[in-house]
């Protein structure tokens, strides 16, 4: 929500009269102000150093300068299986990073502009709005950004909270809080929202060449979605070149352009003509599970499987809320998720 001229007035002029209650000199004032006064259009809350950082987040000074230079200790990381195979790293922070990473993203990062192309991490969004957009188009295009959580590096950020108005040593520790290994790591609080933000620019240039070329364009994490009547193979070179200029690479086996008025699958979902549905193997592969669970017990099932992802029964609980999106009135569906809620209470 962006503030009105008179809200960032009163809030400048209470800075200045804190300032003069506590003695500043003139020049400092100034100074101050100018620094102040770009935060607070920018919507973002006011850090003058690391001690006034740790009061904001409510952690001790010591303890916050460790998770800045040394981010690799507070993390725990395991890999889960991908959809369309192979291992995804997750990096988990721990409790106290996530406290931070927590404050960030509620204090800044929730509050900043993305695209309205970005349909993933999007408040009000979903898997099933991005899909809707596509329903009834003949064509499809899709198109896969290559590592892009891993492809997004420290200084992206960095420069995004400095463009916010903040002092590069604090840009660079709220940057530190969310980053390891110099990039945003999958599952740190902070990723997806940033991930977003710092798409802006792309998400813009991709929808001025989308009306271009007259056809349909959504984001949806590192998914790229096109449909129209007509999509050219020239599209795909001209995204292509679009998602190189940012240092970030197309994945060229997953990109696919679907010519037919038949099914076609967005973000998991089956659209054809108007009508967005499950596909039959998501719907088989959730029921099989649960019927395993129901006949050999939970953690029976999970030793004989040999799940190592402790978010194991999360994720099918998961599912089964995505699946009720679609199907509200479905039963099974209910009775399933009401069922799982009670093995994890267990």
């Amino acid at each position: 929500m962006t503030k009105s001229a008179e809200e960032i007035k009163k809030e400048i002029n209470d800075w200045k009269k804190f300032f003069i209650d506590h003695g500043l000199e003139t020049n400092l004032i100034s100074d101050y102000l100018s620094y102040i006064s770009s935060l607070i259009e920018n919507n973002a809350p006011v850090i003058f150093e690391i001690k006034h950082l740790s009061q904001l987040i409510g952690i001790n000074t010591s303890e916050l300068l460790k998770m800045i230079y040394s981010p690799s200790d507070f993390y725990r990381e395991f890999e889960i299986a991908k959809r369309s195979g192979g291992k995804r790293k997750i990096s988990t922070p721990y409790p106290s990073l996530k406290k931070c990473q927590r404050w960030i993203y509620e204090n800044i990062l929730k509050k900043q502009s993305v695209s309205s192309h970005a349909h993933g991490y999007v408040q009000s969004k979903s898997i099933i709005t991005n899909a809707t957009i596509h329903a009834g188009k003949n064509n499809l295009l899709k198109m896969d950004i290559k590592d892009f959580f891993p492809s997004i590096s420290i200084n992206w950020v960095i420069v995004f909270f400095k463009k916010l108005g903040y002092a590069h040593d604090i840009s660079f520790y709220l940057a530190s809080l969310c980053c390891l290994k110099n990039h945003l790591p999958q599952g740190a609080v902070t990723s997806p929202c940033l991930s977003n933000i710092l798409s802006l620019s792309l998400d813009n240039r991709l929808g001025k060449l989308s009306k271009k070329y007259k056809v349909t364009y959504t984001r949806y994490a590192d998914d790229l979605f096109f449909s129209g009547d007509k999509i050219p193979l020239s599209l795909i070179k001209s995204v292509t070149n679009i998602v190189t200029s940012y240092g970030l690479n197309v994945n060229t086996e997953k990109t696919h352009l679907i010519r037919t008025s038949k099914r076609k699958i967005v973000t998991g979902v089956a659209v054809h003509n108007e009508v967005i549905t499950l596909p039959r193997t998501y719907k088989k592969n959730i029921t099989n599970t649960l019927y395993h669970i129901k006949k050999h017990g939970y953690l029976s099932h999970v030793s004989k499987l040999k799940v190592r992802n402790p978010y194991y029964l999360e994720s099918l609980i998961g599912k089964l809320n995505f699946w009720q999106q679609i199907e509200p009135d479905n039963k099974f569906v209910e009775k399933s998720i009401s069922y799982l809620k009670e093995i994890k209470k267990q």
